[in-house]
């Protein structure tokens, strides 16, 4: 046998061999990818122009206080786009307890500065209220750039960071407070994992929310008697310092951005239905399922 030949036989065997182990190999990894549970995504969307702009389920949280508190306040968008701006620059919208020397919470606010105490700073509720506070101090802020208006109440060494934020936070400003209709989307998680704290149920974590962000008054949230869920409450979105469709969205897109929250399941809207399972707004094909405006159906774990 020649060693041309020998070489060949010598060569084949080898592919054999590589097939053989990798046909093993793949069917170990399909194997492997079988039984791994491949975690999902867990994100929060407002779109914009046809551009969704993302923030985690903790940040689109926290987003909602932030411009529930303008809502609350009677400030126009501008101020809900500043503050949020803001917050993304301080502190990516998350309530951090550290930060540059003494800075803590959503917008870095320092003790030593005469902003409250750590404990009051690091309750989002005070922290985003004081710099509302500020901020309705610096005459025309509306008609001023974010960059100069945020510095205006900061005192930022880095005032010029604040502008990278602003379409994002135009977005779910927009959005927050009732323009375009299911512009906030939220893919999460099954809500089993999430649990009201003992001693409550998921409507008193609602309730306490809906107060809390929106100032909605206890008795604007009612369990409905003629939804077939067990656990819907219908929110009256007239409650709100809105006009019409624009309260009924405020609240449906705050249903949605605090879902990670509260455990929402669904929010009804209109014509418009927000699921956890699909994460998307969908259309009702029974007229009978509408929700009239002014009224927001929110169905709990």
């Amino acid at each position: 046998m020649s060693g041309r030949r020998r070489r060949r036989r010598a060569t084949g065997a080898a592919l054999a061999a590589v097939l053989v182990v990798g046909a093993g190999a793949t069917a170990g990894v399909v194997w492997f990818l079988d039984r791994v549970d491949t975690p999902s995504v867990q994100r929060c969307a407002a779109e914009l122009d046809g551009t969704s702009w993302y923030l985690t389920p903790d940040q689109a949280q926290n987003a909602a206080l932030v411009v529930g508190t303008t809502v609350q306040r009677g400030l126009p968008g501008r101020a809900a786009t500043i503050g949020l701006a803001t917050a993304l620059q301080e502190s990516r919208l998350i309530n951090i307890d550290y930060g540059d020397r003494d800075s803590v919470g959503l917008f870095q606010q320092r003790p030593s500065q005469g902003w409250g105490t750590v404990d009051e700073i690091m309750d989002p509720v005070y922290s985003t209220g004081k710099f509302y506070d500020g901020l309705v101090e610096v005459e025309g802020y509306e008609e001023l750039e974010v960059t100069v208006a945020a510095q205006a109440v900061q005192r930022s060494a880095f005032p010029e960071a604040y502008a990278q934020h602003e379409t994002r936070s135009r977005a779910w400003a927009s959005a927050l407070t009732g323009h375009s209709p299911g512009a906030i989307t939220c893919e999460l998680p099954p809500s089993e994992s999430e649990a009201a704290p003992a001693g409550s149920t998921a409507r008193d974590v609602l309730v306490e929310r809906a107060a809390r962000d929106l100032g909605l008054p206890g008795d604007a949230l009612r369990a409905d008697a003629g939804d077939e869920a067990t656990n819907a409450v219908v929110v009256d979105a007239t409650a709100l310092p809105l006009a019409g469709e624009l309260a009924t969205w405020a609240v449906a897109h705050w249903a949605v951005a605090t879902a990670s929250v509260t455990g929402a399941e669904e929010v009804r809207a209109g014509a418009r239905t927000w699921s956890r399972e699909h994460g998307t707004w969908s259309v009702v094909d029974d007229d009978a399922d509408r929700r009239p405006e002014g009224q927001v159906a929110i169905v709990l774990q």
